[in-house]
């Protein structure tokens, strides 16, 4: 992981997120993924490697620990 300037991105959220700004947002900003806090949205995205986040991800919908 590596932390970076993250303008650039079409930033997405959960459609389960609240109305006051709460939230994850994650993005492909040069073709890496990036998160960041949908609050501080000024601060600097983490940015993870794609193998890293495809883990990550497959970890979450199976629910097994990557």
């Amino acid at each position: 992981m590596t932390m970076g300037n993250a303008t650039g991105g079409l930033w997405h959220r959960s459609s389960h997120s609240g109305l006051n700004n709460n939230c994850v947002e994650v993005a492909a900003v040069r073709g890496d993924p990036a998160v960041r806090d949908s609050k501080s949205a000024a601060l600097p995205a983490a940015f993870f490697p794609p193998r890293a986040w495809r883990a990550f991800l497959g970890a979450v919908r199976t629910g097994t620990p990557a």
